[in-house]
């Protein structure tokens, strides 16, 4: 069985939702993950911020506009009286039921419902859909064995669980239709994925059932080997092996998020990238494996902070760097990049939110030096120690830009390099023109 899932552009009008078939196979056994329609997430969102701040009618206004988008779509994707007929059932139910929410005392439990309704309305209009051209499916209900464990992590053992079941009672069928992204927490509230929303969903149902693919479908042909939004001539990637996946992700590819296919790693269920508006291209396979003796992408992180700890007292001290980390660890604050020489260390951070209170607790331990607007530049390929000359092409391309660190030997996929943000530009295209074209 194959996982398939489509994001929110993929559904994001009644055309594009009818077109899903000319992907999906009804006749392979697959279960299709739905995100939300396209923008109905920041529609929930804004409600939910408006409810939040006591604004009960904005939010009703705001259910209200939503409400009518959505009619409109059911007569576009549903022509027929008697299926458009179970469409508004359908989004009547779900916005009578936000407005029942606005009435009442308004928290971050309902708050988490709210957001839940996105994904629920796209899979029941697309299973309307199926049953109205005749092509048989089942609608499987998220919230029936998506489940977070006391950490908030997602627990495999109990999606398989109560998954299987459902999917043996009904293995006449072949194609099953379930939510992304939302799931119940420890409690039994409804919550969310958070990472990775609808890709984090498919990689662990195919962790949960062994599945032979899953498939991520969005609307670009892949992973590219740097941004195509700065440099001209980008090409899809076509096989990655999972770290480098993850690196690249994590350093600033928009197209998949660094956690979202850890499931599928750790089963060794290859992951690919598809587009839906060109099914037909190759898009990127991501596995085990890793092709040996090449560069293969470019990718870079904004809005970095750079904090530099300058202390005599470090010369060959031991415990300094693990109660440098620690005043981390307590606001909760991950790091980057780290590099450190006999009197001092620098660390990387993009989240600033506790950065007043970090800076205070490190200067027991010496002079704190600042600096914002950077960008981590990370170059993934095959940096491994028996690999000559790949390192030296890197600082060759950027041998006219300032350069504020350096990561190299931290794993065998990346080399990365701190910048400062002015200076991002000219630095990923200089980078692909030297390791490229």
């Amino acid at each position: 069985m194959k996982i398939l899932k489509f994001g929110g552009t993929s559904v994001g009008s009644p055309e594009r939702m009818t077109k899903l078939l000319d992907i999906i196979n009804p006749n392979e056994p697959q279960i299709v993950v739905l995100s939300a329609v396209a923008g109905t997430t920041n529609s929930l969102v804004d409600i939910t911020n408006k409810l939040l701040k006591g604004d009960k009618p904005a939010g009703r206004a705001a259910t209200s506009a939503l409400h009518e988008k959505y009619k409109a779509f059911v007569i576009e994707l549903l022509p027929a009286e008697e299926y458009q007929e179970q469409g508004n059932s359908v989004i009547d139910y779900h916005f009578n039921f936000l407005e029942t929410l606005a009435q009442d005392l308004f928290t971050s439990i309902e708050e988490k419902v709210v957001l839940a309704q996105g994904e629920l309305l796209s899979t029941s209009l697309y299973h309307i859909y199926l049953k109205s051209i005749g092509v048989p499916s089942v609608l499987l209900a998220a919230l029936d064995f998506m489940k977070t464990d006391q950490d908030n992590e997602p627990d495999i053992s109990y999606i398989t669980k109560h998954l299987m079941p459902v999917l043996e009672a009904n293995k006449e069928n072949m194609l099953f239709i379930t939510q992304g992204y939302i799931c119940r927490n420890v409690f039994g509230e409804v919550d969310n994925l958070r990472r990775g929303g609808s890709d984090y969903t498919a990689s662990l149902l195919g962790a949960a059932i062994t599945a032979d693919e899953v498939q991520i479908w969005t609307d670009i042909d892949g992973m590219h080997n740097n941004d195509p939004r700065i440099v001209k001539g980008t090409k899809p990637i076509a096989q990655l092996s999972f770290d480098e996946a993850a690196e690249l992700a994590y350093f600033g590819a928009k197209i998949l998020h660094p956690q979202s296919v850890f499931p599928a790693q750790r089963y060794k269920i290859p992951v690919r990238l598809l587009n839906t508006m060109d099914p037909t291209a190759h898009g990127t396979l991501i596995s085990a494996d890793s092709e040996k003796g090449k560069i293969k992408s470019i990718a870079a992180k904004d809005g970095i902070t750079a904090i530099k700890i300058k202390s005599s007292r470090m010369l060959l001290a031991y415990g300094f760097l693990r109660k440098v980390f620690e005043v981390f660890e307590r606001y909760k604050t991950p790091i980057d990049m780290i590099t450190t020489s006999e009197v001092a260390i620098t660390v990387t951070i993009d989240d600033i939110t506790r950065l007043t209170e970090i800076t205070k607790e490190l200067e027991d331990f010496g002079k704190v030096e600042v600096d914002t607007d950077h960008t981590i530049i990370c170059v993934v390929g095959d940096f491994s120690a028996e690999m000559h000359g790949f390192a030296s092409r890197v600082f060759e391309a950027l041998k006219h830009v300032p350069i504020r660190m350096i990561s190299y030997g931290g794993s065998n996929y990346n080399v990365s390099i701190l910048i400062a943000s002015e200076y991002k530009t000219e630095a990923l295209r200089s980078l692909h023109n030297r390791l490229f074209d």
